[in-house]
């Protein structure tokens, strides 16, 4: 807020609009977004609708938690691969030598790239919550299939 709030004091204010203001917080946004996901999934915060796992049994909610989270491992692999590609191709020149990819503009400064990277590491957070949350899954399962 305070880049936006900058740029509009200097273009509106002093005629003197900036040349990064811009580019700066499509950047934060997209960076502040994509650890978001992270986030909420380590902090269980995340929108959970729960009207069929509430009317099941306890053994078949924990087989359909099970199934959530391996389908969540899956998802973040298939879109985790999609993101190194992106992010190679951000940070590499098509001979291989190492570059960023910039924007263009008359900044020109290597945001893409960052948050091409910042998007590679949120996905890559959330895979190993996934797997974290796999084990702690099979822990808790194993206590419900104890013998009482």
């Amino acid at each position: 807020m305070l880049v936006s709030v900058f740029e509009v004091v200097m273009r509106y204010g002093f005629g003197a609009p900036t040349d990064w203001a811009h580019e700066t917080t499509t950047f934060l946004v997209a960076s502040i977004f994509a650890l978001g996901g992270p986030y909420a999934l380590a902090t269980n915060r995340h929108i959970q609708i729960r009207i069929l796992l509430d009317r099941l049994s306890p053994r078949k909610r924990s087989w359909l938690e099970l199934l959530n989270l391996v389908l969540g491992v899956l998802f973040c692999l298939a879109i985790g691969y999609a993101a190194w590609v992106l992010a190679y191709n951000a940070t590499h020149a098509p001979d291989g030598s190492w570059r960023l990819e910039t924007s263009g503009s008359s900044w020109n400064q290597p945001l893409p790239a960052f948050t091409k990277i910042v998007i590679l590491v949120s996905i890559a957070l959330m895979a190993v919550q996934q797997v974290v949350r796999i084990a702690t899954h099979r822990r808790a399962r194993s206590d419900l299939d104890a013998p009482k």
